[in-house]
């Protein structure tokens, strides 16, 4: 099937008919939860690969070594104290 989306490119046409109607008949609540849902599992998958990566690490650095994968090393020590760049993290 071809579709602006490269991930759909083995779905045919009627489930992807069915895809967009199922959105379509979200509420804003409904699809909010989704994205909510998508997001929580994205922040899941890197804590595992943290906690594999540092398997002695508490939870406290497991936090701050997902949050500065999204924040700036300058947001990092504002915010936390935390330099990731002295804590073998790499700097954004």
């Amino acid at each position: 099937m071809t579709t602006r989306y490269g991930w759909m490119a083995d779905t045919s046409e009627k489930a992807f008919a069915k895809l967009v109607e199922l959105q379509r008949n979200m509420t804003p609540g409904e699809k909010l939860a989704m994205v909510l849902h998508g997001s929580e599992m994205l922040l899941r998958a890197d804590r595992d690969r943290i906690r594999r990566q540092y398997p002695n690490a508490g939870e406290r650095e497991v936090f701050l070594r997902a949050a500065a994968m999204r924040l700036t090393r300058e947001t990092m020590i504002g915010a936390y104290g935390w330099d990731p760049e002295a804590h073998d993290q790499r700097s954004r």
